[in-house]
């Protein structure tokens, strides 16, 4: 496959995570009505371990990987995994929805700026500027929900802050991964290093879950934020940090806000105002303008080397 069409495949596929990751909300809201928050972390989080450990061992035969792996999985398991969702479910209960979505829109920047201290990557304008932009545009959604910002919440805004950091470390993690494994490798492997301590968060809430009322909408949340918000997009975002870059990746953050405002216009009636569609337009802009960097000529650079 030529490195044109494979580029263009990877950001395909990162566009069907910003889809499934933006409708995830909604499901793990079904869920989170009966499951308590690190109790459905847990669990999502273990069956999803179990699944690709299962794929895994079915498409390459085995499950383990090279000695000199094993460091960095654990502590970018440990770090996408545990350690993001703590500060997520702790975020998210203790900040507004406005906060919160403006302070994870920055994760292009931290991972543009983030990359450039530690030479991961060059710090390269069009990223940062598409990265700025993409903010802009949330920051115009938002306002166009009549969201405001407040000086409330503080613990919880540094809670997703965290979230937020662990998120874009885990990227540049994933760029600068000079073992040779493959990307379901990868994200299996880190997944199995991740949930073991999200199950023991919430393994005393599962414990004393009453399963026999869960309703169906409850577990139609598990399956989806399992297999598609973690088994699949986990898969595809971890090869596309590869294929085109950590910082170009994370700039299709900002375009959650922006796939949750389009779904919710058909289905809930909620018709977007002119300055959220500036918004749709800055953040799409973005995007586009950071698929300007030469990292796009080589993208077989970006794959990890013996």
């Amino acid at each position: 496959m030529s490195d044109a069409r494979q580029v263009a495949r990877a950001e395909v596929a990162m566009l069907a995570v910003v889809l499934i990751w933006g409708a995830n909300f909604s499901f793990m809201k079904m869920a989170l009505a009966e499951i308590p928050g690190l109790s459905f972390a847990g669990l999502r989080f273990t069956l999803a371990a179990m699944i690709l450990l299962a794929v895994l061992q079915w498409r390459e035969g085995s499950i383990g990987a090279p000695r000199e792996a094993w460091w960095p999985l654990i502590w970018m398991g440990v770090l996408s995994n545990t350690l993001y969702q703590v500060f997520f479910m702790y975020g998210l209960t203790h900040t507004s929805v406005a906060n919160a979505s403006l302070i994870i829109a920055t994760t292009p920047l931290l991972v543009a700026f983030l990359g450039a201290a530690t030479g991961i990557e060059a710090l390269r304008r069009p990223v940062v500027t598409g990265g700025l932009l993409g903010f802009a545009g949330v920051a115009f959604i938002l306002a166009g929900k009549g969201a405001a910002l407040g000086v409330g919440g503080l613990a919880g805004d540094a809670a997703i802050l965290g979230a937020t950091l662990c998120w874009a470390i885990f990227t540049l993690g994933v760029r600068a991964l000079r073992v040779r494994i493959s990307t379901l490798r990868l994200t299996a492997l880190t997944m199995v290093t991740g949930a073991p301590g999200l199950l023991l968060l919430g393994g005393p809430g599962l414990l004393t879950l009453d399963w026999g009322t869960l309703s169906a909408r409850a577990w139609t949340g598990v399956a989806y934020s399992t297999l598609l918000a973690i088994v699949v997009s986990y898969i595809l975002w971890n090869n596309g940090v590869r294929v085109v870059g950590s910082g170009r990746t994370a700039i299709f953050n900002s375009m959650i806000p922006l796939i949750a405002m389009l779904v919710a216009w058909p289905l809930l009636g909620e018709h977007p105002r002119p300055i959220q569609i500036g918004g749709a337009v800055l953040i799409v802009s973005g995007v586009l303008l950071s698929r300007r960097t030469p990292t796009a000529a080589n993208p077989a650079a970006s794959l990890p080397r013996r």
